[in-house]
């Protein structure tokens, strides 16, 4: 009887990771097909950043950024920073929108993850509006590479739409 108990117990947990690998498999799956979408679109992708409950495409074009239904027009950007904590630690202004230089920087309030963490989020200011990509406050500098590319890809558009 104990062994019975024992090999039905085995067969469970055996179904359980069998269940847990095709979850996986699947996931990986449905991301690649994402990527494939966005590059079948003629966009090369910047980041995938993390967002509850899955991951969004940072992407671009020839002439917009997108960062999942969102459209950022590259021509519109007038300036980009880099937020650690919602306060800003790097940025870059366009040359086509000095006058963005004598605003003041963008910040947002800081909303502490209760675990000393550091947030890192990318503002991109627009004509009309700043759009805000939360790249996260994950550990081990993911989220601050995730930053860094973001804002690497929205400088140098920046800069050759300035030339």
């Amino acid at each position: 009887m104990r062994d019975l108990i024992a090999a039905l117990i085995a067969l469970l947990l055996l179904l359980v990771a069998l269940g847990l690998a095709v979850a996986l498999e699947r996931y990986r799956w449905l991301r690649a097909r994402a990527r494939e979408a966005e590059r079948a679109r003629g966009r090369r992708i910047v980041a995938e950043v993390p967002r509850d409950p899955d991951l969004v495409l940072f992407s671009e074009d020839a002439t917009q950024f997108h960062y999942g239904s969102r459209e950022i027009d590259k021509s519109r950007i007038r300036a980009v920073r880099v937020l650690i904590n919602g306060a800003p630690i790097a940025g870059f202004v366009s040359p086509r929108f000095p006058e963005a230089a004598d605003a003041p920087a963008t910040s947002f309030e800081d909303h502490p993850d209760g675990i000393a963490r550091d947030r890192w989020d990318v503002a991109i200011e627009t004509v009309k509006e700043t759009v805000l990509v939360e790249c996260g406050a994950i550990r081990e500098r993911v989220s601050q590479e995730l930053a860094r590319s973001v804002y690497d890809a929205v400088r140098r558009a920046m800069e050759e739409q300035g030339r």
